[in-house]
């Protein structure tokens, strides 16, 4: 929000210097972005009138101009600029003013003498336009100083607001709050209704219900609408960052930027009547004013005339029925939104427009009139015309009502930690605006229909320590026992985690947790995806249900950059829509990508491609950090290689996955080169058991060992789970430490020899005993995978 000091002083009547204004709307939670000063060292610059303009005899690009500057006479000057001629009236700085780093002398340009120099808006500090002189009215009297004639000095404030302080987006709104701050009180507004000198009207239709609630519509006939916009409104448009552009546009954005109220004016002669407001339909377009035609859906709500479209309800208005300087009959609008009815749709069409910004965070239902009539008297002491009666259509029941907020003394007292006067407490309400009514618990404060972001007694007690002062609550610590709780020896932490994939080689990735609907359908992970009612762009509309997606486009990213060995990892949340309609379901997820060389470039071991077995490798050694053994079963998923991928098992339940990307899925991802990855769930993971003391045995241990043939097909780990539970209590260890294929060895099979270390806590193990534990995992083995010894 930009907007001149002087305005501001113009609504509320402050002592305050303008450093110390800045200090007071920062501290009240109106944050100063930018404070730039206009128009302060101009002495010497005037307002002056080109009479004659002749070519330069020595330069083309030159013009030698004859210029009247009143008491400091008639003056030749050499000007450049391409927008000179007779007629044009300008700044002018005389011979000794200081013009930013220039001081004027009289010169010689080309061998002409010049006395002077014409300027620009942006040799002068006020503006940005350096494309010409700056272009005063052609009223303006000649001579006068042009500090006196542009108000100046004079300072351009930007705040930066929070969203929910809709109402700061006008000069009156903030005028509330440093009226509060300061011990003011804001100017009362003059609205007076302008009586109708004529019969002239538009009839109003409501058709969207709840969406468009309120309508105000005023038809004034015999406008002068090329007459120009008077300086001092344009000059506070420009300095609150809007180029004027003509007298009725300029006075719908002069109304929105004081009072709030976004407003729209169209050509009358251009309607046909009558005008509704109703949703669109859909494949339904409008050309929009900057010239966009823009595809409709029910989602939008379009002001219509008669039944076609001609505005775009609280973004933008159509190109068909604008003003124009030869519009004689205008018909001013103003109405009231459902914020919920135009946020995000401006953004649907690539827009960002002053009146949507307005209108999706909520703007007083009660200033649709109050702007008509406001509007109507600047149009009238400026253009002229004969006003109509104010027409308006109102859904009473639909409109937002304050509701009262009680606000509790004690509660007040507690949460600031410091007594406020009851007193101060009813001068700040009443300097906001807020009606106040006191009862034996406190107040009981009924807000402004402007004021959207006061619900809760919590919200009034933040308006009383921001207008009192946060510097005047007192900075205690807060008192009570507080309990602390250790991490849990039951579960691994996330940092460990990280530290280990570090210690890997693996670097940290942190993606937004919001994806391109399209990526996820290209993974085929889309299936109960959750759609942001309010995205940041199209790009990011859903919620991810995955890690892998976004993972694996940051190494994509990194490949483009010449990294050809990458290796990232990410901890994060997943989404999934829940069956029952409830809220997401949150998921934490650990996902890793990887491809390249299995080992960073070094002269002590041989380049060899990343594979299947490394990545596991890195997962076992975070598996190990809870003791944790994971199983890893074949499957195949969508995303996956068909061979060369598998299902993450802990304990019996599926984790996770853990393979290569399908090599259509790399080819649609633009990868050039074979990606690893695995993603699984991080609680499952983490668990960790607690380790409980025994006795260690007495006894020696005997070590056994196996080597058995079977189907190619078979995992060893389905192998070590039957010869755990076939070998009994007295199996201490089994470890795989050979796997055979070849000659020998029967075409399909393998040979997996294996040792098996067994003890008992109480006698020595005799060779019975070993005997009959390996002759009760080889009929395990041979009975369920059709095992035999290898000879």
């Amino acid at each position: 929000m930009k907007f001149p000091e002087s305005w501001l002083r113009q609504h509320v009547q402050t002592t305050a210097s303008r450093d110390a204004l800045a200090t007071t709307l920062t501290a009240i939670g109106l944050e100063v972005e930018d404070v730039a000063v206009l128009g302060e060292a101009l002495d010497g610059v005037v307002v002056a009138r080109i009479v004659e303009c002749a070519r330069h005899p020595q330069a083309d690009r030159l013009q030698v101009c004859q210029v009247d500057a009143g008491a400091h006479g008639m003056l030749q000057i050499v000007c450049g600029a391409p927008n000179a001629r007779p007629g044009l009236v300008a700044p002018l700085a005389t011979i000794g003013t200081r013009v930013g780093e220039l001081t004027i002398k009289a010169a010689k340009l080309r061998g002409v003498d010049s006395n002077g120099m014409l300027c620009s808006a942006k040799e002068l500090g006020l503006d940005a336009d350096a494309s010409g002189l700056l272009e005063l009215p052609t009223d303006a009297p000649v001579g006068v100083p042009l500090a006196d004639y542009l108000g100046l000095p004079d300072a351009v404030f930007t705040l930066k607001l929070t969203p929910n302080r809709a109402d700061c987006f006008s000069v009156r709104g903030v005028a509330y709050d440093v009226a509060a701050a300061t011990g003011g009180a804001v100017e009362p507004l003059a609205d007076d209704p302008v009586p109708a000198q004529s019969e002239a009207a538009l009839a109003i239709e409501l058709h969207a219900g709840a969406d468009a609630p309120r309508f105000v519509g005023r038809v004034i006939e015999g406008v002068d609408a090329a007459v120009p916009t008077p300086v001092w409104m344009a000059e506070r448009l420009r300095r609150s960052g809007i180029r004027p552009i003509s007298l009725l546009v300029d006075v719908t954005q002069y109304v929105m930027l004081e009072l709030g109220q976004p407003m729209h004016a169209y050509d009358r002669d251009l309607l046909r009547g009558p005008i509704g407001v109703r949703h669109a339909r859909a494949g339904e377009s409008l050309r929009l004013l900057n010239g966009q035609d823009a595809l409709l859906d029910p989602q939008f709500l379009v002001i219509t005339d008669g039944d076609r479209p001609v505005g775009l309800a609280g973004i933008m208005g159509g190109d068909d029925t604008k003003v124009s300087p030869a519009t004689r009959t205008v018909f001013l609008e103003a109405a009231h939104f459902a914020p919920a009815a135009i946020i995000g749709r401006s953004r649907k069409l690539g827009l960002h427009t002053d009146a949507g910004h307005r209108f999706e965070r909520g703007v007083d239902p009660e200033l649709p009139r109050i702007a008509i009539e406001y509007a109507t008297r600047l149009i009238l002491d400026v253009a002229g015309g004969r006003p109509g009666p104010v027409v308006e259509q109102v859904l009473a029941e639909a409109l937002p009502q304050p509701r009262p907020i009680l606000l509790r003394r004690a509660r007040l007292a507690r949460v600031l930690g410091a007594r406020v006067e009851d007193a101060e407490v009813e001068r700040i309400f009443a300097a906001l605006g807020l009606r106040v009514q006191t009862v034996d618990a406190g107040w009981r404060v009924t807000p402004p229909a402007r004021r959207f972001d006061l619900a809760i007694e919590e919200d009034l007690i933040e308006e009383v320590a921001r207008i009192h002062g946060y510097d005047a609550v007192p900075a205690a610590l807060p008192g009570g026992a507080m309990r602390l709780v250790g991490p849990s020896e039951t579960r691994v932490g996330a940092a460990e985690v990280r530290r280990q994939l570090m210690a890997r080689d693996f670097l940290e990735a942190i993606n937004y947790a919001f994806v391109d609907a399209g990526l996820l359908a290209t993974w085929q992970a889309d299936a109960g995806a959750v759609a942001l009612a309010n995205p940041l762009s199209a790009e990011l509309g859903v919620m991810r249900t995955a890690l892998l997606p976004g993972l694996t486009q940051a190494l994509a990213r990194n490949l483009a950059r010449q990294q050809a060995r990458v290796r990232l990892f990410e901890l994060g949340s997943t989404f999934n829509a829940a069956a029952d309609g409830r809220a997401p379901v949150e998921t934490a997820s650990l996902a890793a990508v990887a491809c390249g060389d299995a080992h960073a470039e070094q002269w002590g071991v041989p380049a060899r491609a990343l594979d299947f077995y490394d990545l596991k490798g890195d997962l076992d050694s975070v598996a190990a950090l809870c003791g944790a053994v994971l199983e890893y079963r074949a499957e195949a998923v969508a995303h996956a290689h068909p061979g060369r991928s598998a299902g993450i098992y802990r304990d019996g339940e599926r984790i996770g996955w853990i393979g290569q990307l399908h090599p259509r899925l790399q080819q649609a991802l633009g990868l050039q080169t074979d990606v690893y990855a695995f993603e699984l769930m991080l609680a499952p993971l983490l668990a960790r058991p607690l380790p409980r003391a025994a006795t260690l045995s007495r006894f020696p241990s005997v070590r056994r060992d196996l080597a058995v043939v079977v189907a190619e097909s078979v995992p060893w780990a389905a192998v070590r789970a039957t010869v755990e539970t076939a070998a009994g209590p007295l199996l201490r260890q089994v470890t795989l430490f050979d796997r055979y294929a070849g000659k020998g060895i029967e075409t399909g099979c393998k040979s997996l020899a294996m040792a098996l270390i067994l003890q008992d806590e109480s006698r020595t193990l005799t060779d019975r005993d070993v005997d009959a534990v390996v002759a009760a995992v080889m009929a395990a083995l041979s009975e369920r995978y059709g095992a035999v010894i290898r000879s």
